[in-house]
């Protein structure tokens, strides 16, 4: 990723500086807008980000909690967020320009981020590697003692092992649905005004081996997770 002003900004928060809206005049309404979604962004990460790592490290699963949060600033991406794990098995959490702007309010990007980050509490990465690699063994030696070519065993072992990952995906998501919500709910956000978010997300349904459940589903889901948390 190219260190644009977005990426520059992050650096901050390395070094514990307070982010402070400034305003300027010499701003047009776009850039006006950008810069205030630049700054809430930048407060939202310095006020969840060590929420998630404490919860992190009470969980006991994972074996780094040392988050590092990046922007894909990449043109035309659409709105989105990730977690994956660096070389170094760092978790690194990003969000794409777009979701930065498309977020209503900081809740939203609350919920997102303890969303992503409870992939990696949760151990979600390693279960599915295990699972496609569970799949993938077992379809290749049936395939194999089916007397398949080696193209045919490699082709049954690839759909074994996206069949195993998706099997799980929907569980994965709601159980990143709850602690995501507990994450920003422990941060001070509101994770059912942050929950909105899926009111802009086409609704999967509840489609056979669909990756995400019904956005329904997890609204629900965050509701009660918050009234278990605040009661």
């Amino acid at each position: 990723m190219r260190k644009t002003g977005f990426a520059i900004l992050l650096s901050a928060l390395a070094a514990c500086v307070p982010v402070v809206p400034v305003p300027d005049a010499s701003l047009d309404p776009l850039q006006s807008r950008a810069r205030s979604a630049a700054l809430r962004f930048l407060e939202v990460v310095a006020t969840v980000e060590p929420v998630a790592e404490r919860i992190c490290r009470a969980k006991g699963i994972a074996r780094t909690c040392d988050f590092r949060i990046v922007v894909d600033d990449r043109p035309g991406q659409p709105p989105n967020a990730f977690q994956t794990l660096d070389r170094t098995g760092r978790p690194v959490i990003g969000f794409t320009l777009s979701l930065i702007a498309d977020a209503r309010n900081a809740d939203e990007l609350a919920f997102v981020l303890g969303h992503e980050a409870a992939h990696h509490i949760a151990g979600h990465l390693a279960q599915q590697r295990e699972e496609a690699l569970s799949g993938a063994l077992q379809a290749g030696m049936l395939a194999e003692a089916g007397g398949l070519s080696p193209a045919q065993i490699e082709a049954a072992q690839q759909l074994a092992a996206a069949l195993a990952v998706r099997s799980y995906s929907k569980q994965f998501e709601l159980e990143a649905d709850a602690l995501g919500a507990e994450i920003a709910f422990v941060a001070g956000f509101d994770p059912i005004s942050g929950s909105g978010f899926f009111d802009r997300l086409p609704d999967p349904g509840d489609r056979f081996l669909g990756s995400h459940p019904p956005n329904a589903q997890r609204k629900a889901l965050v509701v009660a997770t918050v009234r278990s948390l605040d009661g």
